[in-house]
């Protein structure tokens, strides 16, 4: 699951809310979903809406299982390569995937890309990378998950905050059948958090309506607005590969900033220089970059392997997944769908 912006973009909407007493750590699960539902109204949500989205709720034991068993923060030593995890993830069938997603939609994407700035081949990339282009989107009821993990407790205001978004997402007019995804409330085709959807869920067709379960195009402009609210910059690529000249010492230029957040995958990543300096140490970018971009040399599975000089789109992708297998992966398949 990811643990990364979509789960800080969260706690945003905690301030608005009354918080939970203490004592909710030992209530029945029907006792605390009253909680959940009284937040719930206090947010706003119609009566209607609460009483379909929670009549006959249960705790999903499937749910507690899966958050139970999510892997502490690893130590610092070892990283699995990371070119096995790209050959998996940029197959022939996400490839030709995502080529008949680009044709299909080619005209609603370029209008999306002057609009947000963000290459289409990126949008679809992600999309392919979150659902497999709609095909794979979750089937846990996100009501019950969500208050399965409240309830739970081991993150209680990320997940009854998540809850109450979502009871505000079901107020839109979803119903609870429609309401379904990962056993951690990420639903649709870009995979978004329900307060995610509300504050960056995007009207790609003009119908009024940011309906990323259903449609494409919606789900398409959402994640470009998230990438421009991640800080995409137009016009740059997110990396090139590069030619490392043989013993060149990768290490020596490795970053000695600690990170606030990712700190495993920040610290993967070399200092910033412009492409003018690291062409001078001998780094030549495969695909031609202005002189004076920014850019971090990444060679994840050491000498020898392929190298990658990383722009800030890098790290705009990482804000939607914190991993560099994740980014890495975006990345790559982004060029080999438009290749």
């Amino acid at each position: 699951m990811k643990f990364s912006r979509l789960f800080a973009l969260g706690l945003a909407s905690l301030i608005a809310l009354p918080p939970l007493p203490a004592s909710a750590q030992d209530m029945s699960f029907d006792a605390y979903l009253q909680l959940l539902i009284a937040r719930s109204r206090a947010a706003g949500v119609s009566e209607a809406t609460i009483q379909r989205m929670t009549d006959g709720l249960t705790p999903n034991r499937r749910v507690i299982e899966l958050d139970q068993s999510q892997p502490g923060t690893p130590t610092i030593s070892g990283y699995p390569p990371l070119a096995p995890y790209v050959a998996r993830l940029v197959d022939d069938a996400r490839i030709n995937g995502g080529r008949r997603a680009y044709a299909r939609y080619r005209g609603d994407l370029a209008r999306i890309e002057r609009e947000y700035g963000v290459p289409a081949e990126i949008l679809v990339a992600i999309w392919g990378k979150e659902t497999a282009y709609g095909n794979v989107k979750g089937g846990f009821d996100l009501s019950q998950a969500l208050a399965t993990l409240a309830w739970e407790g081991r993150r209680r205001e990320l997940f009854s905050s998540e809850f109450v978004a979502l009871m505000q997402v079901a107020d839109k007019g979803y119903s609870r059948s429609e309401l379904k995804g990962s056993w951690a409330g990420a639903f649709g085709n870009p995979q978004f958090l329900p307060s995610v959807y509300l504050r960056l869920a995007a009207d790609g067709n003009g119908d009024g309506r940011a309906d990323i379960l259903n449609d494409p195009v919606d789900a398409l402009a959402s994640i470009a607005n998230y990438l421009r609210d991640a800080g995409w910059r137009e016009g740059e690529p997110w990396g090139v590969r590069a030619y490392v000249p043989s013993g060149f010492d990768v290490d020596r230029y490795r970053t000695k900033i600690v990170a606030p957040s990712c700190v495993r995958v920040h610290e993967r990543h070399s200092v910033y220089k412009t492409v003018a300096e690291w062409r001078s140490l001998g780094i030549q970018p495969q695909i031609p970059l202005p002189e004076n971009t920014l850019v971090t040399l990444f060679q994840p599975d050491g000498p020898g392997t392929n190298a990658y000089l990383l722009t800030s789109n890098y790290r705009a992708i990482l804000e939607y997944n914190c991993s560099n297998y994740y980014a890495m992966g975006v990345g790559i398949l982004s060029d080999e769908i438009t290749r």
